[in-house]
């Protein structure tokens, strides 16, 4: 693939994936439209393999390596979520996988990438030790490919089948809210949304400490944050990247915040009104909805709910 991906390239990922990804259902909530004023439909990658939309992108990115690249294995850096998705498509495709994480990512993320058969590298992040540094280190000694969570076009072109399908089983939308971290997820929706249906508008939503894409967004100029403390893990991104920054640019309207005690507030109607568990990350675009950070009365809008890799013992402690 060369250049930036285009809607082509999703529409040849969704190829791959069938019948190996699931087709996540769609949600709907009475209550959350009269709260939030429109008409929305949730897109649920917490019921993806592997719990969350992450599985698209690496078993897209894998799945294109020639036999030689897949002998020598595969590398990836990650909080959570892109780890366990790279382990169980390297499962799925016999590569081997190395994960470079961070000591303090969820315990339940840390046992999952294992659990499907990856070997894990901890680094101290709190010690500034660079994860993209140790995962480059690891790539060369190995020679092997080097498969980072969102600035690969393989995996962004992956990550847009979820709103292809979204979009195809419930028609035409004048909103797509996204979570967004390096942005993707983010991307990869934008292209398929503004191919499937001319004239939505397309919205990121960062947490307020992590609000870089928003600045990046507004000032047309990539802009960064170390290390933001935010309940949203997967949303720990210190900038976008060369592959996304300019996708958001070209097709996202706007991207917007919100607190920690928003994404709990979103996060608890999810649990206990619609019996979605969701995490914190993609707990994102639903509180930006529902908090109406977003004008979207009466507007028809998609919502993707992109992951459910949560730790329960912290979920309760949110709650409580």
């Amino acid at each position: 693939m060369a250049g930036l991906p285009e809607y082509a390239d999703v529409e040849a990922a969704a190829t791959r994936l069938e019948g190996v990804a699931h087709r996540t259902p769609v949600a709907t909530s009475r209550e959350f439209n009269a709260r939030s004023g429109c008409e929305a439909y949730f897109k649920c990658e917490n019921l993806q393999r592997m719990g969350a939309f992450k599985f698209r992108g690496a078993y897209n990115a894998l799945s294109r390596l020639d036999p030689a690249a897949r002998k020598r294995g595969v590398v990836a850096f990650s909080s959570g979520n892109h780890a366990q998705a790279v382990a169980l498509a390297g499962q799925l495709l016999s590569i081997p996988a190395t994960i470079v994480m961070p000591a303090d990512a969820p315990a339940v993320k840390v046992a999952a990438t294992r659990g499907y058969g990856a070997e894990v590298v901890l680094y101290d992040r709190e010690r500034g030790e660079d994860r993209e540094g140790v995962a480059r280190r690891i790539t060369e000694e190995r020679n092997a490919t080097l498969i980072p969570p969102f600035d690969h076009a393989d995996v962004v072109a992956g990550q847009g089948t979820a709103t292809k399908e979204l979009i195809e089983d419930v028609g035409a939308l004048d909103y797509l809210v996204v979570p967004c971290g390096g942005a993707g997820l983010l991307s990869g929706s934008a292209i398929a949304a503004v191919h499937l249906s001319p004239g939505i508008r397309v919205i990121g939503t960062e947490p307020e400490a992590g609000d870089d894409a928003a600045r990046s967004l507004r000032t047309r100029t990539l802009q960064r944050v170390e290390n933001p403390q935010t309940l949203a893990d997967g949303a720990r991104t210190s900038s976008l990247g060369k592959i996304t920054f300019p996708l958001v640019l070209q097709h996202v309207n706007d991207i917007v915040t919100v607190s920690d005690a928003e994404i709990v507030e979103a996060m608890r109607f999810l649990w206990e009104r619609m019996k979605l568990v969701v995490e914190p990350t993609g707990a994102l675009a639903a509180a930006a909805v529902l908090l109406r950070k977003i004008d979207t009365r009466d507007a028809r809008v998609g919502i993707l709910l992109s992951g459910g890799n949560v730790d329960l013992k912290a979920a309760a402690a949110l709650f409580a």
